[in-house]
């Protein structure tokens, strides 16, 4: 694949690592009222900070990923995130039946997500200390 390409399938992929961040915050920053029924909802207070909090690093976390600046640290904000969130919404340990089920796929899906978001910090990090 020549370098032209392999930089737009690369941009491409963060893009599409990211777009859940980026339509959510943008979703909790065009409804904040719903953003904080969101955080009442997983009885998380206060309600309004959080919600706050949320829509800046998913936003934030997004573009420091997409833009290359400081992309390390956009994706280990995220990819944390990510796990805290599946672990709130998704407590499939506390859950019987089908439900259970359903958590627990949401869950691990959601656990891969932050593996990748690991992964480009550590491609990030390393690419840094190689140009060094």
């Amino acid at each position: 694949m020549n370098a032209p390409a392999a930089r737009a399938l690369h941009a491409l992929a963060l893009l599409a690592l990211c777009a859940a961040y980026l339509q959510g915050g943008l979703a909790k920053l065009l409804d904040f009222g719903g953003a904080v029924a969101e955080m009442q909802h997983f009885g998380l207070q206060p309600a309004a900070p959080l919600a706050a909090a949320v829509i800046a690093l998913e936003l934030g976390g997004a573009a420091l990923v997409l833009s290359g600046r400081w992309r390390w640290a956009g994706a280990l904000a995220l990819g944390v995130f990510t796990l805290a969130a599946s672990i709130v919404a998704n407590p499939f340990w506390a859950m019987a039946g089908a439900p259970r089920i359903d958590a627990l796929h949401a869950f691990v899906e959601h656990l891969g997500l932050a593996g990748g978001f690991v992964l480009v910090a550590w491609h990030d990090l390393l690419d840094r200390k190689g140009s060094a």
